[in-house]
């Protein structure tokens, strides 16, 4: 372990640690129920937990032993009572762990470390490369894409505690410690009903607003300081998307008028910023000449927010015209005085516009096919035949047609949703600017038609070609559409029509590529490596038809969906792989973990910028991985994929998952707008399970299967075969196979195998438990043989330890979760009516707060 590491190792035992215990007894003093006695009690049921487990008790049988050595509680209801209120006090001790961590962020890290855009000013200057990241500045920048995906179970109100009790816990004011603890014990943790996507959009603009605006507004400041030329108007090199309001791919409560109303809020956001922030530039600039258009800023920017009804015209361009003009007077006429505060604003007014952030528009694939096959019957501009016309027809007739459909109203509601829903692209982009909304992602795309399609609906709702200013982004989600999506892209370069739109978006194309359902459909390595072939062999192909490929990645917190050392992952890519942008998603627990307060944003954006800059600039890697480290990946890839399907084709698979894991309870949980699943049928069919109820349920059963199953049988087979040595020189010589194995361990650290061990004699699910533990133990001796550590997540000490402290504080919950699953199985095995069914269901969902929430990135 090296000093950097020791050093956080030890300031977070300090500032984390040894404070949890401190401030954790003063949840004595807060207002439950008999707080007192739950406290004390609690304490006991987790000893008992950790007792239990190691005498291989069920969880059932702990939670019995409990009652009977630690109460006088012998009515049922009465010890179900206790059970919510450890939930209570466990959900609460989160928080604070969630708020130290977030105060403790720059004691723990090195701010000025690797990674961060010191060190990369320190490289740049050492190595004479000014010129150098002035032109990869033209053109790179990072897109972070918040998403509505349901992954965070705090409401608003809880994160605006944890972000106030973070700044208490910092200055270590215990007076106002106590007072927002006492706030947290009756603040309710609980949603009695589903947010609707609106509610989504406006509880993650609360992070553009207080902390991506001012964390970007430091990192653009900081490189034109140090490196005044290098950073160019038309390219922010930072940007920032956004999908509540925009995405409804299966959510059928996201409308027009919905994405009308979010790019509405998003742009009084930013306008509300900008205005914040000429009212504090107006107490410093009192200068004659400066102040005159300051308040005239100032009065339009009012009239914006809190006039209703009242939207002016005002454009970025007339915000930075002002700002521009007092810039000007303070240099020449004030020797410059604050002029870092014009400049920081105007710095920030390039990165967000009026829009804040990129609205994307995402719709499922086959949704566009029922909308032209209904506009062809109720209209004659397409083909009545068109149904049945074979696929080069339909792309022939979509992309000749130029005519745009007359005021109809369709009989199926999703078509006129969808229709209306392209005509309010131009509104937004006329309020908000381009930028405002300018992409279009087709998830589920299987074949170029379904590119096309939306090409086509685009002309058809009235947009003239040459005017089309929008990307149509193609999203790959299944192993089969990853292996083809080289040949789909290639179709699409073919075609003259979609060459010319192309031409007209600077030959550029977005393609997105989906982790979360690839690793659902084909397990940990194949999922990655799918991914990674399948940018290998498009960035082949852009280059070979002239087109700049940017790639999107979707993905998740943990993992199982992309997530864990992402930035290891771009740092880790050769010349082969197109690194024109930076462009991933930041889903639900992943925007308060990781860019929760401003520090923690900028530190994490900082090292996305410095994976992709120092990449191109110090790399000497022409190719991510040689031929025959290729050979060996393909080859772990394909025994794994194996592996993992014989588990998932296993015919007790759908109900262990159904009945053992908190599955069928996730779409009651509150936490998001859209359903658990696509379409309508009650039956579990995994193609149409979305992949955050699918790697989260997992994930609370304490089995991350999606994050490391079939990379121990992988190492095995290959073993036999004399390959071990290689794969050893693989992890040693390759950050990105070494990184896929650092978040496989990730994964495993949050297992814990004796909360489940009961059903390992089970009749019924006994097999498929057996078959996790001893992949799962497999997986960690071959682990352990590559990196010649004894323990998961070596490398790492800090992490390593906050994932043991959280595990302890949520083994409780876990516990009573699966003490409440078995008595539901019971219950319904035995086909009788009970009165207490529906307070163990509850009891399964109040457990999935703290569960989830304690993972950080477990969903």
């Amino acid at each position: 372990m090296d000093n950097q590491a020791l050093r956080g190792l030890q300031h977070f035992k300090n500032y984390v640690g040894i404070k949890f215990q401190l401030y954790n007894s003063l949840f004595t003093s807060l207002p439950f129920h008999r707080i007192e006695k739950t406290g004390i009690l609690l304490s006991l049921f987790l000893n008992n937990c950790e007792e239990g487990y190691k005498k291989k008790l069920s969880p059932t049988e702990i939670v019995e032993e409990f009652f009977i050595k630690h109460t006088t509680y012998t009515n049922q209801n009465e010890r179900l009572d206790i059970l919510f209120r450890f939930i209570q006090f466990v959900e609460r001790q989160v928080v604070l762990f969630d708020a130290l961590e977030d105060a403790a962020f720059t004691q723990v890290h090195d701010t000025s470390g690797v990674g961060t855009l010191k060190q990369l000013e320190l490289e740049v200057l050492q190595h004479n490369k000014e010129e150098a990241l002035s032109k990869k500045l033209e053109d790179f920048c990072i897109r972070m894409v918040l998403t509505a995906h349901p992954t965070q179970f705090y409401p608003g109100s809880v994160l605006g505690i944890i972000n106030d009790l973070s700044k208490s816990l910092a200055e270590n004011n215990t007076a106002q410690i106590n007072m927002y603890l006492q706030q947290l014990g009756k603040t309710a943790f609980f949603k009695k009903e589903k947010p609707s996507p609106y509610d989504e959009a406006i509880s993650l603009v609360w992070y553009l607003e207080n902390v991506f605006y001012a964390a970007a507004g430091r990192i653009i400041s900081f490189i034109k300081n140090q490196f005044p030329d290098a950073i160019h108007e038309n390219n922010p090199v930072i940007n920032m998307g956004f999908w509540p309001g925009g995405d409804r791919d299966g959510n059928p409560f996201v409308t027009a008028d919905t994405t009308l109303k979010v790019a509405d809020a998003l742009r009084g956001g930013i306008i509300k910023c900008y205005y914040l922030d000429i009212r504090r530039l107006r107490r410093r600039l009192t200068f004659k000449g400066v102040d005159v258009i300051l308040s005239e800023l100032e009065t339009q920017l009012y009239d914006n927010i809190f006039i209703p009804g009242h939207r002016t015209t005002l454009t970025k361009l007339d915000i930075l015209t002002s700002l521009n003009k007092i810039k000007e007077i303070l240099i020449y006429q004030h020797n410059g005085l604050f002029l870092h505060l014009v400049n920081n604003l105007i710095n920030k007014v390039h990165v967000f516009g009026l829009h804040f952030a990129s609205l994307d528009i995402r719709q499922e694939s086959s949704v566009h096919n029922k909308v032209l096959e209904e506009i062809a019957v109720e209209n004659k501009i397409l083909p009545a035949d068109y149904s049945t016309l074979p696929v080069e027809k339909k792309i022939e007739v979509l992309t000749k047609n130029e005519t745009a459909l007359p005021e109809h109203t369709y009989k199926t509601p999703i078509v006129n949703d969808t229709i209306n829903t392209i005509k309010a692209i131009k509104s937004i982009q006329s309020y908000n600017g381009e930028s405002g909304c300018n992409r279009y992602i087709i998830s589920q795309c299987n074949c170029a038609l379904n590119v096309i399609e939306v090409y086509g609906l685009f002309i058809l709702c009235g947009w003239q070609k040459k005017e089309l200013n929008i990307d149509i982004v193609p999203l790959f989600e299944t192993i089969d559409d990853l292996q083809n999506a080289a040949t789909i892209i290639k179709t699409l370069y073919e075609n003259k029509e979609y060459k010319q739109h192309l031409k007209r978006r600077s030959n550029r194309q977005t393609i997105m590529l989906g982790f979360s359902d690839g690793t659902k459909d084909g397990g940990y390595l194949m999922a990655n490596w799918s991914i990674y072939k399948a940018k290998e062999k498009l960035t082949a192909i852009s280059k070979e038809y002239d087109i700049d490929v940017i790639f999107f990645d979707g993905r998740g917190g943990p993992p199982a969906r992309g997530g864990g050392k992402t930035h290891k992952f771009y740092a880790s890519m050769g010349k082969n792989i197109s690194n024109k942008e930076i462009e991933l998603t930041i889903q639900g627990q992943t925007v308060s973990s990781n860019f929760g307060t401003i520090d923690s944003a900028q530190y994490n954006i900082e090292q996305l910028i410095h994976a992709g800059i120092s990449n191109e600039l110090f790399s000497n890697r022409d190719i991510t991985l040689q031929e025959e480290e290729e050979a060996l990946l393909q080859a772990l890839s394909n025994e794994s994929f194996n592996s993992y399907n014989s588990l998932k084709n296993h015919p007790d698979f759908g109900d262990y998952l159904s009945h053992i894991s908190p599955l069928n309870f996730y779409s009651e949980t509150n936490i998001g707008s859209r359903p658990a699943k696509r379409g309508g049928t009650s039956k579990l069919d995994l193609k149409d399970l979305r992949a955050i109820p699918f790697v989260g349920a997992w994930s609370q059963l304490k089995q991350n299967v999606t994050g490391f199953y079939g990379v121990g049988t992988a190492i095995q087979k290959l073993e036999r075969e004399g390959q071990f040595n290689k794969i050893k020189l693989l992890y040693q010589n390759s950050l990105f196979f070494k990184t896929l194995m650092d978040n496989c361990e990730m994964a495993m650290k949050k297992c814990f195998f004796p909360l489940t061990e009961y059903l390992s004699k089970d009749e019924k699910y006994g097999e498929i438990w057996n078959m996790i533990y001893r992949e799962y133990t497999l997986t960690e001796k071959y682990i352990f043989q590559l990196s010649g550590k004894n323990e998961l997540m070596a490398d790492y000490p800090v992490e390593q330890l906050s994932i043991s402290m959280r595990e302890k504080i949520v083994l409780p919950l876990v516990t009573i979760q699966q003490f409440a699953i078995s008595q539901i199985r019971k219950i319904e095995n035995e086909m009788v009516k009970n009165p207490l069914k529906d307070t163990y269901q509850k009891l399964v969902i109040r457990c999935s707060f703290g569960i989830i929430n304690a993972g950080r990135n477990s969903a």
